[in-house]
């Protein structure tokens, strides 16, 4: 599921990232950049690639939206509507902790090619 935001998100800001800039009030750059860093961490986390390090790139992904939202845009946890608080982006950090701490899984590509070694 990690792996699914995160792909859309990736790629919603690549393929607009004028228009995601502003949703986001990012600069252009930063907007690609975002977009740049979610797609490859997606791989990661989906096919278990460097799984815990792309954890840990999405959990500072997060930590700065939540950073947003809590010091700059001003919103409480759930947000003035209940969807656009950071409660979302808090799921999301707990998700990839427990990919960090817990690894890839058994059906990773990182544990099936150690698997084939043996």
């Amino acid at each position: 599921m990690v792996g699914v935001v995160f792909v859309t998100s990736g790629w919603s800001h690549l393929r607009e990232p004028e228009a995601r800039s502003k949703d986001i009030e990012q600069s252009k750059g930063v907007t690609i950049f975002l977009g740049a860093a979610e797609l490859p961490a997606w791989v990661g986390v989906m096919l278990g690639v460097l799984t815990q390090l792309a954890a840990i790139g999405l959990i500072l992904i997060m930590l700065a939206a939540i950073w947003k939202k809590i010091f700059v845009w001003r919103t409480g946890f759930w947000g003035k509507s209940g969807t656009n608080g950071w409660s979302y982006e808090t799921m999301l950090v707990v998700m990839n902790l427990i990919i960090v701490t817990t690894g890839g899984g058994n059906i990773s590509l990182a544990k099936w090619v150690v698997s084939l070694a043996r």
